[in-house]
């Protein structure tokens, strides 16, 4: 069946790309056999990178990776080709570049007074503790719909632990409590390092040209169907109520309205919701303007599978209220070394070193990282860009009378140089593209057991989700591992593939990472 069988992928993230190559690599279909749908321009989804010199540089965001976890992201990359080291995988130069680029932050927080605030103790009070513990322990099911504020005092908010957990990982007090325990258990290794990021490891380049390029380079080699300007509208299935089996995609292809008919044994694998639905870019003239899912069909499929079926999950409970999933981004393109040479002084960090710098009391809470350079594939040497974002775009700035959401490019670096105390004519060669995010942690949002989709959900013949809105035991949403087991886990369970899915790493139980977490938090 598999030799005969084609795949649909709907939506061009890197779960698709990656669920291609497990079609390929793990269930031996032949690559022409598989196309990915895509409603944008360009493949990739979430982990973009585009731009140039002149026009300016762009990237929404940069995932966090780590070696100890990210069990199925690595497990694919050492199967795909480096670019630039031939005979090499993306799992080798990656980690090769790690082993030369370590993390070690020293200016991990910035106060009102641009002094770098002590990080060594995490800033609990006797209070604190105990609560961070019981939360920590708590069962899931014991949790519901809770937000992380139903469980901690309002003290824990201001602790040390917080402002760097949180701007690490882009927590709001009001997200799911279920969702904060696990990142509590799933990165346990990083809570005894989170002031030094020493955990954190980077992509070579962006995320895009690092991870989404080669992948995607290796599934053309495939021959693998990559399909641009194409949305899909309804998912065309048999009427019996089970099992659900999709027999057709109606969809617009180049404006034009079209139906892909499927057959006998074919699979479809839908990419519901996305956080960066809705984004938008501005200026350093014009500010971002705001969008809505209204203007985009990311969700509306989900939402119309989901109001058939209660198995297929609750969208609501994630793009109901933008207010609580936004934040805004921005990257900046510089032609003059001025202001790297000057965050090099000040932090004590070579770019690709440092990690996030976190202005602790900024309204706005902002942070910012400079990466190794050359950070895009086509980055000339004398061109230098970094990237930054807020958690509290809705807010007034410190020293701009406005909120983030409504400032330009020029208005957000006037508020990163009075942060640094630094005179605005250091930005003066600088290109500033802000870039606003509704739903960009709507996966964090509240939500009840059932309110996300198992990747196959119980009744479905040929048909599974996988995206950062399913339910997988164990692990955190807003990663790139997460995506990746997803697809891992729906790809195998479709094609009756015997070999495990890489089992989420149980460091929470490692006594010495247990040890090493509580002395931290009793510093």
């Amino acid at each position: 069946m598999t030799a005969t069988r084609k795949a649909y992928f709907v939506g061009g993230g890197i779960a698709s790309l990656a669920g291609a190559a497990f079609l390929i690599r793990d269930g031996g279909m032949p690559g022409d056999h598989i196309s990915i749908l895509e409603a944008g321009s360009m493949m990739g989804g979430s982990l973009d990178g585009t731009g140039n010199a002149d026009l300016g540089y762009s990237m929404r965001g940069g995932r966090m990776l780590t070696t100890e976890n990210y069990e199925c992201t690595w497990d694919l990359f050492r199967s795909i080709p480096s670019l630039s080291q031939p005979g090499r995988s993306v799992f080798d130069e990656t980690l090769e570049f790690n082993e030369e680029h370590v993390s070690d932050a020293r200016a991990r927080l910035v106060d009102s007074r641009r002094a770098k605030v002590p990080v060594e103790s995490m800033g609990f009070s006797m209070h604190d503790r105990p609560e961070l513990l019981k939360l920590a322990n708590a069962q899931e099911s014991s949790l519901g719909d809770s937000c992380i504020t139903d469980h901690l005092s309002p003290s824990f908010f201001q602790t040390e632990f917080w402002f760097m957990w949180v701007t690490t990982f882009a927590f709001q007090p009001w997200h799911s409590a279920v969702e904060f325990r696990r990142y509590l258990h799933r990165f346990m290794l990083e809570f005894s390092r989170i002031e030094t990021l020493a955990g954190v490891k980077r992509t070579v380049l962006n995320q895009y040209d690092s991870l989404v390029v080669p992948l995607q380079r290796w599934l053309q080699s495939q021959g693998v169907r990559m399909v641009t300007d194409c949305t899909v509208i309804d998912l065309i299935h048999k009427s019996a109520a089970d099992p659900f089996e999709v027999i057709a995609l109606h969809c617009t292809l180049n404006g034009q309205d079209d139906t892909m008919q499927l057959e006998e044994g074919d699979l479809v694998f839908l990419q519901n919701g996305s956080m960066t639905d809705a984004s938008s870019l501005g200026s350093m003239t014009m500010a971002p303007i705001k969008l809505t899912k209204a203007r985009h069909g990311s969700w509306t499929l989900w939402e119309k599978l989901a109001e058939e079926r209660p198995s297929f999950g609750n969208p609501a409970a994630f793009n109901s209220c933008t207010a609580q999933s936004s934040w805004t981004s921005f990257t900046v393109t510089l032609n003059d070394p001025a202001f790297f040479d000057e965050m090099e002084r000040f932090s004590g960090n070579e770019a690709g070193t440092g990690g996030l710098v976190t202005f602790k009391d900024s309204n706005w809470l902002m942070s910012i990282v400079l990466a190794h350079q050359p950070h895009f594939s086509n980055q000339p040497d004398d061109v230098q860009v970094f990237w930054g974002y807020a958690l509290s775009p809705d807010r007034i700035g410190n020293f701009v009378a406005k909120a983030m959401a409504d400032c330009n490019g020029a208005e957000l670096l006037q508020e990163l140089c009075g942060h640094l105390r630094l005179d605005l004519s250091i930005m003066k060669t600088a290109n500033c593209i802000p870039c606003h995010m509704p739903y960009i942690t709507s996966m964090f949002m509240p939500r009840a057991p059932g309110d996300r989709p198992l990747p196959v959900p119980p009744g479905s013949k040929n048909f599974a989700f996988i995206s950062q809105f399913v339910e997988i035991p164990l692990d955190t949403v807003f990663t790139v591992e997460f995506s990746v087991r997803a697809a891992q886990m729906a790809v195998y369970q479709l094609l009756g593939i015997e070999k495990p899915v890489p089992p989420v790493t149980p460091h929470d139980k490692s006594l010495h990472a247990q040890l090493e977490a509580l002395i931290k938090a009793l510093k």
